[in-house]
């Protein structure tokens, strides 16, 4: 069977349209133009410092009202609508983490993704977003700024970068969480670092602080010699 070249050319651009839809569809799948390997996992020698790494610093950013991250889409035959209005979001479920398989590449939003970073994904919070991630299994908190889109498995609700994760304590699997939105309101008004120092006093001693140290033992009085029949009649008799 030949084929025109006009008609050669029509099959090319329904095949290349089908394949970047496809691609569009997918969670993470072609973002920044190249396609992101098959394994993820953490760095083979992560530096000595990740404790020392601050948290995002909230700032007031506009939300992105208009492209690919404020508009309905949908993964794995589940439709999301993303927020594009600054409302304050409260969630609980699992939390998971992302790592050298995305490092260096594009996120959602456009921005690189790198792990060494305080960010995080979100299925629907409006980009940029600044959250507070709080584990309740060890006490710890962390303000992560989300910049991307996900996760996408069942009751995941925040995909932490690697060191996010560690900051948080999540690295060996995915860990109950409890995050909330801090809004531009909050930031401008100084809402959020109120809510930081609220946390840090409730947080428990024992993740505060290393437990005190017993008190040294007191000896113990000497005890009284014993009295002879001699002396007890000789201290009646002095009475």
């Amino acid at each position: 069977m030949r084929f025109t070249n006009r008609a050669l050319g029509w099959i090319v651009a329904i095949l290349l349209c089908a394949w970047l839809a496809g691609c569009a569809s997918s969670p993470r799948g072609f973002w920044g133009g190249m396609l992101r390997p098959s394994r993820d996992g953490a760095p083979a020698a992560p530096p000595p410092n990740l404790a020392q790494v601050p948290d995002a610093v909230p700032r007031v950013e506009p939300i992105r009202v208009t492209g690919s991250t404020s508009t309905p889409y949908a993964v794995f035959g589940q439709t999301y609508v993303p927020m594009t209005d600054d409302r304050p979001f409260h969630e609980v479920g699992l939390a998971s983490w992302y790592g050298t398989k995305f490092h260096g590449v594009s996120t959602a939003s456009g921005e690189i993704y790198d792990l060494y970073a305080m960010t995080a994904a979100h299925k629907t919070m409006p980009l940029p977003s600044y959250v507070r991630v709080y584990n309740p299994a060890n006490g710890r908190q962390v303000i992560v700024r989300v910049n991307d889109r996900g996760p996408f498995a069942e009751g995941r609700i925040i995909d932490l970068s690697y060191v996010a994760a560690y900051k948080l304590g999540v690295l060996r699997g995915v860990t109950s969480v409890v995050i909330d939105r801090i809004t531009n309101d909050d930031i401008r008004t100084g809402a959020w670092m109120r809510d930081n120092n609220n946390a840090a006093a409730a947080m428990p001693l024992d993740a505060a602080m290393p437990p005190a140290a017993a008190p040294a033992p007191q000896p113990s009085p000497p005890e009284p010699a014993p009295v002879t029949r001699e002396q007890a009649i000789e201290m009646f008799l002095q009475q």
